[in-house]
């Protein structure tokens, strides 16, 4: 038989901590991806570029 990748059986003995940390990352991207993902205001840059040369 086959051995089982490292993840499989990590499942197994995965602590009550990593799973509340795979939920909450999973949340997190279900929430905020797509925000993640928008363009970065012209606006926002421009203070940014200001910031920088001063």
């Amino acid at each position: 038989m086959p051995a089982r990748p490292a993840q499989a059986r990590k499942g197994r003995n995965s602590s009550p901590r990593d799973a509340f940390d795979l939920w909450l990352k999973r949340g997190l991207h279900d929430m905020f991806d797509d925000v993640a993902r928008e363009p970065i205001p012209p606006e926002l840059l421009a203070l940014i570029d200001k910031d920088r040369q001063s």
